[in-house]
């Protein structure tokens, strides 16, 4: 019996010296994360390096561009990543970790590249970006009041709540599009501004892609498209009501390579006025924008 409870008592020793040694090496691991950690906090290891920055450009071809555009002036998905405005963060630690392990509850996924690669692309879109944001010229709460007012935008896209659904929500267009590509995309919504890899002259989100559909009793109904399978389709009719058909019910389903927004020429909208819109729209960020 004495055998018997010493090698149980030996027993207990030797697990307890394992849970001590498991516990050491947690803590050597976890000291080495934080080492890895400190390191991403600081100064990109590659900037200013023009070999890297064009590594990057190759890197952000394969990776970013289907979202963000082939030159990274934005896409159906992502935002103009050019201009030195960042949603969710600037720094470079920040930049890296929005590569790497994405933004939840947004469409930028995580992307299993390694850290060489990561930083050869944060130099990359060092390298596009000005010096010095430029403000837009003109006055932002003028241009506030014509969007909510004179000039119908807010019928169909909404801004901090407010405003319309047909439209994609502009709440933080400022970070996604430079001064110049709203401009262009007031007097000619239809322009392809930015170079992308699938679907060209698509600049708009895909949800918001303009759909025809002709009943089976011959009624067209247009609108922009919601949702859609392989026996149904979803959208949303240009009254704001919500329409889901059976494919089987339809005659014909048209997609519209182009958006139900009208041009606003000069007899719509002046330069003064335009210079003004733009202001406000400029500096729709979002709360956490960052310069």
């Amino acid at each position: 019996m004495r055998e018997r409870n010493l090698s149980r008592s030996k027993i207990i020793r030797l697990l307890e010296l394992i849970g001590s040694l498991t516990l050491s090496l947690a803590v050597i691991l976890a000291g080495a994360n934080v080492r890895i950690v400190g390191a991403q906090e600081s100064k990109n290891p590659l900037a200013g390096n023009a070999k890297a920055a064009q590594e990057g450009a190759s890197q952000f071809r394969i990776n970013c561009a289907l979202c963000h555009g082939l030159h990274a002036q934005g896409g159906s998905r992502g935002p103009d990543l050019t201009r030195g405005v960042w949603n969710h963060g600037g720094s470079d630690a920040e930049l890296f970790r929005t590569i790497t392990q994405g933004v939840s509850g947004t469409l930028m996924p995580a992307n299993d590249i390694s850290d060489a690669e990561t930083s050869e692309i944060i130099a990359y879109l060092r390298s596009l970006a000005p010096a010095k944001l430029k403000k837009a010229p003109g006055d932002p709460k003028t241009g506030e009041k014509l969007f909510f007012n004179d000039a119908n935008c807010a019928l169909c896209h909404m801004v901090r709540g407010k405003g319309g659904r047909l439209g994609p929500d502009l709440s933080r267009v400022g970070s996604a599009r430079s001064p110049e590509y709203l401009a262009a995309k007031i007097r000619d919504p239809n322009r392809a501004l930015a170079a992308g890899l699938m679907q060209p002259g698509m600049e708009w989100p895909l949800d918001y892609q303009t759909v025809t559909v002709v009943t089976r009793d011959g009624q067209s109904i247009t609108g922009v498209l919601r949702n859609e399978d392989s026996f149904s389709i979803q959208f949303m009719d240009q009254a704001e009501n919500l329409r889901l058909y059976l494919k089987n019910d339809l005659q014909k389903v048209t997609y519209e390579q182009k958006t139900l927004m009208p041009a606003f020429g000069d007899d719509m909208l002046d330069n003064s006025q335009l210079r003004d819109l733009v202001a406000y729209l400029d500096g729709l960020r979002g709360e956490v924008a960052q310069k």
